[in-house]
């Protein structure tokens, strides 16, 4: 029988938290192309950093009742404490409103319930969490944010959170979440960790990357380099992970290396040394990656129970 929404429990509470560190650490560890990974340094960082920043961010984004404003600035001010510099924003402002939606949500878990609050959570997204949000943004300082057309970081917002979020949309993938109840996550990202075998999480991180960053230009590319530079990862990313896809099932040559044992991840290291070489971070892509791992393993906690 279902627990009404409320209070969440502390074991809920557990859970909730272990499923974004098992995220943020699976990550870390899987190498993706132009993101940093313990096999693969760049942009700078180390995944050391972004291990150090999970645990930081944590606590601010799992305290029961607080508002999604106040956890996403709270969770950036403690991250910029342990690693001195933005390893997290995007997936701050992401798991933030999935996680104040859980304390709505009826125990056990069903995904279409925690949709349900997630899209409430949303609706009642107001002034002051556009303004905690805007300074949390500004403490960050991502590289490449530049000016917008209206209700800019750069400036005091004047509308809620999600009004800003769905102005600014149509050009920044993690603004397009608030925008559309997280159908991203709920739909691409999910359907493609569900493709993979359950015991090959590193397999389905990187398809689930790979899905985001084959279907839409990835947001902080765009910001860095322009949309020229933008789309052509993303067509590259199209072609890669189709043949990727088909070594994996049998069903094509495996291009990557015909003389050695296939490594489903080995394929990937030129170019992620390249993009790194050319300073093009994926790093939108990666933070709905997140998001979906924190999804899934919220969801697969709740079974598990």
């Amino acid at each position: 029988m279902a627990e009404p929404p409320g209070d969440p429990t502390p074991a809920a509470i557990a859970r909730a938290r272990q499923a974004f560190l098992d995220a943020c650490r699976l990550d870390v560890e899987t190498p993706k192309p132009g993101n940093v990974s313990e096999r693969s340094a760049g942009h700078g960082m180390r995944a050391a950093q972004f291990l150090a920043s999970a645990e930081a961010a944590a606590g601010a984004l799992f305290t029961p009742g607080v508002p999604v404003g106040s956890r996403v600035l709270d969770a950036v001010a403690r991250t910029r404490d342990a690693a001195g510099c933005n390893t997290n924003l995007g997936i701050v402002l992401l798991v933030a409103p999935l996680a104040a939606a859980l304390e709505n949500t009826a125990l056990p878990l069903a995904e279409g319930a925690w949709r349900e609050a997630t899209e409430s959570v949303l609706a009642r997204l107001d002034l002051d969490d556009a303004r905690l949000a805007y300074r949390a943004i500004a403490l960050a300082n991502p590289g490449g944010l530049g000016d917008a057309p209206e209700q800019s970081v750069h400036a005091a917002p004047t509308i809620a959170l999600r009004e800003a979020m769905t102005l600014a949309a149509a050009r920044d993938s993690i603004a397009r979440q608030y925008a559309n109840g997280f159908r991203d996550v709920f739909e691409t990202g999910l359907a493609a960790w569900r493709e993979m075998p359950a015991g090959e999480p590193q397999l389905a991180t990187l398809h689930v990357f790979l899905a985001f960053l084959d279907r839409w230009p990835d947001s902080h590319i765009v910001r860095k380099q322009g949309d020229a530079v933008a789309h052509s990862v993303t067509l590259a990313a199209r072609e890669r992970h189709t043949q990727w896809l088909a070594a994996l099932r049998g069903t094509g040559p495996i291009t990557f290396d015909a003389h050695a044992p296939f490594d489903p991840f080995a394929g990937f290291d030129a170019w992620d040394a390249d993009l790194k070489a050319r300073g093009i971070n994926p790093g939108t892509s990666a933070d709905l990656t997140v998001a979906t791992l924190f999804v899934a393993g919220c969801l697969a906690a709740a079974r598990a129970a």
